[in-house]
């Protein structure tokens, strides 16, 4: 299913992470590239049209991956699908205290932002089994940046191009990996030239129709309960209730002097208090090798 250009353009303006992602990060049916010996990372894949019956190519959520005296809290945000969550709740609370250790706290709790979609993969040279076969891939806000690039040019010698067309109007993407600060960096990735996957019709659509569907992963059934969030984070924090217990009386205090509900709006319940904390964060550059850190750490949480 091919979706057009003006389409793409309207939705990756207006994108906001309104789907979640149920899957484990060890699925077999994600994709993710691999550093080599020398710490680079090379891979070409084609990212693959909307499935069909859905909307998009993509769908985005957010989660939190932090650890705390008693373990690992690694879980989506219900903030995704436009629900309070607990971290957040939280976070909005350490940030409204004024007081610099705790929004550097919440800071390292901010939410992360994730993009998945369905791709082929034309080369692995990491892990050749991969190549020709059809994989969902979570990425972060460079590439994703890099593809509304593609659809929507800066210059005007450019020609915008369909990132997700797997016949003349899509090219194959070129994923290269360094290590910058010690941190994945994509910002060499890039397009390669306008053309067909294939030639083969037949085959192209056999691709075509082994895309994993974006919908089943985006579902609110998908996410734990606020209440089940909340007793995992407590656990996590060693928190017995409010802000943390070190300046719990001293917020009480203050919440008594100014009504909760009239300092915490419902947009900062969202986090946009700490926006800025939110855009220091690395970026793209960790998101690969920070998901394979916090899943070996997260056994015991």
């Amino acid at each position: 299913m091919s979706t057009s250009l003006d389409k793409l353009r309207q939705a990756m303006e207006s994108a906001s992470p309104a789907q979640g992602d149920k899957k484990s990060y060890n699925d077999d049916n994600y994709w993710k590239p691999e550093l080599d010996k020398s710490g680079n990372g090379y891979a070409v894949v084609r990212f693959l049209p909307t499935p069909t019956d859905e909307e998009m190519p993509w769908v985005s959520y957010f989660d939190h991956g932090f650890q705390g005296p008693g373990g690992w809290y690694i879980e989506k945000s219900l903030t995704t699908i436009g629900k309070k969550d607990p971290v957040s709740d939280y976070n909005t609370q350490l940030w409204n205290t004024g007081i610099e250790a705790n929004r550097e706290q919440a800071r390292k709790q901010k939410r992360r932002l994730h993009y998945v979609s369905n791709i082929y993969v034309v080369s692995d040279p990491k892990n050749p089994d991969n190549e020709g076969k059809v994989f969902m891939y979570r990425y972060g806000k460079k590439i994703f940046e890099m593809l509304k690039e593609a659809i929507s040019p800066a210059f005007e010698d450019e020609s915008a191009i369909n990132p997700f067309d797997l016949r003349d109007e899509g090219a194959n993407f070129k994923i290269k990996i360094r290590k910058v600060d010690g941190y994945w960096n994509y910002d060499k990735s890039e397009f390669d030239a306008v053309a067909p996957l294939f030639d083969d019709e037949n085959k192209l659509n056999d691709i075509n129709n082994s895309t994993h569907s974006l919908t089943d992963i985006i579902s609110p059934e998908q996410f734990k309960s606020y209440d089940e969030l909340k007793t995992k984070l407590d656990r996590v924090l060693g928190l017995s209730g409010g802000v943390a217990n070190s300046t719990a009386e001293s917020v009480a205090e203050d919440m008594e002097e100014v009504p909760w509900s009239g300092v915490n709006t419902e947009t900062v319940a969202e986090e946009p208090v700490i926006a800025s904390a939110e855009s220091t964060s690395v970026g793209d550059s960790d998101e690969d090798n920070a998901m394979d850190y916090f899943k070996k750490l997260a056994a015991d949480s």
